[in-house]
């Protein structure tokens, strides 16, 4: 049984970011964040990415969008998935921000990966992906 799934969205050669909530009562408020969230019932991992994707950012994402899947054990012993999907730059003009979060960037991968309020997790999950790519 998995709980949910996050993917880091290439929206060209930048990744789409997230900046979280202020909000105490949420893991990480604050930081940097891909989209993603908890699984509803009956929804398989692809189907968390696709809608939270449409949920947070507008943009709809296909399967075949999910380039690269992972399974990762979470901090509570539960199961989560990380994938990558790749975008055509010229989406980032239909981005619609949904109501969580502060606003969102496109950012470079180095930017990511060097900012000290990007989500830990999600930066060792990204150079996983791109040792592999």
């Amino acid at each position: 049984m998995f709980i949910g799934g996050k993917v880091a969205l290439f929206v060209g050669d930048r990744l789409l970011v997230i900046l979280r909530d202020a909000d105490r009562d949420i893991p990480w408020p604050g930081w940097w964040d891909f989209p993603g969230g908890g699984r509803e019932p009956g929804e398989t991992p692809e189907e968390v990415v696709i809608r939270e994707t449409h949920e947070e950012v507008g943009l709809t994402l296909r399967a075949a969008d999910l380039v690269w899947k992972r399974a990762y054990t979470s901090t509570s012993g539960d199961t989560v998935y990380f994938f990558v999907a790749h975008l055509p730059e010229e989406v980032a003009e239909a981005v619609r921000f949904g109501d969580e979060g502060q606003c969102w960037e496109l950012w470079t991968v180095e930017a990511y990966l060097r900012h000290e309020r990007s989500i830990p997790q999600f930066k060792s999950r990204l150079e996983d992906y791109l040792r592999e790519r």
